[in-house]
């Protein structure tokens, strides 16, 4: 047998909060935030810091963005988090300053152990330091730290750690030049 699911449990504290405060999040960000108009991003940040989030300065978040557990989640200043952005934060995700995080972008910080017939749930954080750009589409898998100033292409699978400072592309991500700013 590969799996056996019948036999899978959720460790107690693995979602850092009680059932209750969970599913009411998830009431909330399936609502009042995505109903909000898209100028209401101090509604948003409000929310978001309500349930526990560390969101900074002028960050600017759209309403069509989900969060599975906003107290895992911290956002520097003047960071925007696009259109349709999933932030699957069963592990921490931490996210820089100035960060451009374009549409459709899926930070995933867990999965299953497929070695374990329990297949069993793990969680590892992801960390997007300051001034990146992740332009749309871009998948950012668990235990990824992407570097200070650099830019993830279209459609690209973050699949390990990218350097600060270059352009990186493709399935998995690599580096394929510098960022140089004139």
């Amino acid at each position: 047998m590969y799996q056996n699911l019948n036999s899978f449990k959720v460790p107690a504290s693995f979602r850092g909060r009680s059932k209750y405060v969970v599913q009411l999040w998830w009431i909330i960000n399936a609502t009042i935030f995505s109903w909000s108009p898209q100028f209401l991003y101090g509604w948003r940040r409000f929310l978001l810091r309500l349930f526990g989030a560390e969101i900074g300065k002028n960050v600017l978040i759209r309403s069509s963005v989900k969060i599975t557990y906003p107290w895992k989640v911290k956002i520097g200043d003047y960071t925007w988090v696009g259109e349709e952005c999933v932030l699957y934060s069963l592990g921490t995700i931490d996210i820089g300053s100035n960060v451009a995080i374009a549409h459709s972008v899926y930070f995933n910080t867990g999965g299953h152990d497929y070695t374990k017939v329990t297949f069993d749930i793990f969680c590892e954080p992801v960390v997007v330091e300051d001034e990146c750009w992740l332009t749309n589409d871009v998948y950012i898998a668990p235990g990824v730290t992407i570097g200070k100033g650099t830019i993830v292409g279209a459609r690209s699978s973050v699949l390990k750690s990218l350097p600060g400072g270059k352009i990186c592309v493709g399935t998995p991500a690599k580096a394929i030049k510098n960022r140089i700013i004139n």
